[in-house]
């Protein structure tokens, strides 16, 4: 008897474990909208470069750093900008999802949290996509940026007449940037390691390689930024019990073992 009521206090400690199935699919979800949603403005090239100009203008009247002094650092060596179109190709989806399956396995408290702040990010950045199409910094002549992907490989888009699966038009905000943050914010937030600032080296090398292999602009990354700095305090963050030693969570202490321990002392 006893050591059921002791299995049931331990597990209402913690919160119930969403089913799997359905988390599944709610990424999936996510992911698909992502991908898709921004395919809805993929025609409007006229637009797209009107508004490429727009920023463009806007980035020099703020003195912001060019772009291309970014790229010309990758430049340098066709082993540093291969690796740099490598990690913008293959690492933005893994990474992300890698984060929440890691949050739902052993940081449950904060996977529904992090899930929904993205969700939020992801929508509002449909919003923007919707109602600014932008063309990226390597179609804007202007910019004399190199198209990195193309030249030197590897590349997730084809030519723009003839690429049907994805919207090159939807550059702001980068949500490769936006993602990369939330999962660094979330890891710092879920984990008590002394090093776990560390992971805020993700969405600085994510800044560097969107801007440095021409695919975004700065503002890009610091509209996403501000996306993700309204959808944080609007989704309640998870109240977390304090880790041992061991980084195990340590279970809350009954007010009669507390009470018993101060009369100890």
């Amino acid at each position: 008897m006893h050591s059921r009521e002791q299995e049931a206090s331990a597990g209402s400690a913690g919160p119930a474990r969403p089913p799997l199935p359905r988390e599944l699919l709610l990424v999936a979800g996510l992911f698909l909208v992502y991908k898709f949603g921004r395919q809805l403005v993929a025609g409007h090239t006229g637009e797209a470069f009107r508004d490429a100009d727009r920023v463009w203008s806007l980035e020099r009247a703020l003195r912001l750093p060019g772009e291309g002094e970014v790229q010309s650092l990758l430049l340098h060596g066709d082993t540093a900008v291969h690796v740099a179109n490598t990690y913008y190709a293959v690492v933005h989806f893994p990474v992300t999802a890698g984060f929440l399956i890691w949050l739902y396995l052993r940081r449950l408290e904060h996977y529904v949290w992090a899930r929904r702040v993205l969700a939020a990010v992801t929508a509002a950045a449909l919003v923007v996509h919707l109602t600014f199409p932008l063309a990226p910094p390597r179609m804007l002549a202007e910019a004399g940026l190199v198209d990195t992907a193309r030249v030197y490989g590897p590349s997730v888009y084809g030519p723009p007449r003839t690429d049907h699966l994805s919207n090159q038009f939807a550059a702001m905000p980068s949500l490769h940037f936006g993602w990369a943050l939330m999962v660094a914010v979330g890891l710092i937030a879920a984990t008590r390691s002394r090093l776990r600032w560390l992971w805020l080296l993700h969405p600085l090398l994510t800044l560097v390689v969107i801007v440095g292999t021409a695919n975004h602009y700065w503002l890009d990354a610091l509209v996403a930024a501000a996306l993700l700095g309204l959808a944080l305090p609007a989704v309640p963050r998870p109240h977390r019990a304090p880790e041992t030693a061991g980084g195990r969570r340590a279970r809350p202490v009954p007010a009669e073992s507390n009470s018993l321990v101060g009369a100890a002392r």
